[in-house]
């Protein structure tokens, strides 16, 4: 598949999600509206945002300060790992459009698989009520793991079609020392869209020898060679950085490809996460 900037997937919902997308984990209140106002300005078309983040509201007016048509544009928020049952889901949403001031919210996830079986159900069944009202139009999970995944998909089977809704989404860590084989399969299997988030392994990697002459074949950065890296794997990439420099280099993936050998040797077959991961949670949180 030869791939650009404005390159998308097809999520379950029907909808396109643009594959790069600008990720602002941990960035500043203060900072949002300028950084993702760069960021749209600079060839991106898709914001990550989460409520947890603090920054829905700026990161949203920086995403249409830029002046492009809304539906060009493509904005995610979450509920919170601490909010997943339904009536805490049902209130995060209409507080995320009043922050937003959006009219609806492109991707809405559950954060995290905690909550014990009934919220977390719960709060799918508000997400599914939120596309159903027009509020959200596609949703998913982050950070699910394979058991929290199939106990949604069951659940859904024994639901009306109408009422169980699409699990468009898996967000989750994803990088070559975590490639997590197992999630990746059970998404790819049952047509779930994977996005990675933490591509650039929170730079803590890039003077590993494999990065370092990667990029020397290419004449690419560290950063931009994992980038790809998450690209050719079909992953949709949500790099962070509050940098302009960098926010630009991020989008500089599509004149070039890594190989077959490259890929070969960026297959780590480690677990090796550089932030939390829920996804190892029992079903029973």
């Amino acid at each position: 598949m030869a791939l650009n900037l404005n390159s998308t997937l097809k999520m379950p919902s029907g909808y396109e999600i643009p594959m790069l997308g600008y990720g602002v984990y941990q960035t500043p209140e203060a900072a949002a509206e300028d950084v993702t106002h760069h960021a749209i300005a600079s060839g991106y078309r898709h914001v990550d945002s989460a409520t947890v983040y603090r920054n829905e509201s700026p990161s949203a007016t920086g995403m249409l300060k830029a002046g492009i048509p809304r539906e060009q544009l493509f904005y995610t928020s979450k509920i919170p790992p601490n909010k997943i049952n339904y009536k805490d889901a049902k209130d995060c949403v209409a507080e995320s459009l009043k922050k937003t001031n959006l009219k609806y919210i492109d991707l809405y996830l559950l954060h995290a698989p905690y909550g014990g079986k009934e919220g977390r159900l719960g709060a799918w069944r508000a997400l599914v009520e939120a596309v159903d009202e027009g509020k959200v139009r596609s949703i998913g999970v982050s950070n699910y793991g394979v058991h929290h995944l199939e106990e949604l998909d069951e659940w859904q089977k024994q639901q009306p079609k109408e009422k169980a809704g699409i699990l468009s989404v898996n967000q989750v860590e994803l990088h070559p020392w975590l490639a997590r084989p197992d999630i990746v399969s059970w998404c790819q299997d049952h047509g779930v869209v994977v996005e990675a988030y933490s591509p650039l392994v929170r730079s803590t990697r890039m003077e590993e020898p494999v990065l370092v002459s990667l990029a020397k074949k290419h004449g690419k950065t560290a950063a931009q060679i994992l980038l790809r890296w998450g690209l050719q794997k079909g992953f949709v990439i949500l790099p962070k950085s509050v940098t302009h420099s960098r926010i630009e280099e991020n989008t500089k993936l599509y004149d070039f490809e890594l190989d077959a050998s490259d890929m070969k040797e960026l297959e780590m077959r480690t677990y090796k996460p550089c932030t939390w991961d829920p996804t190892i949670a029992p079903l029973s949180d």
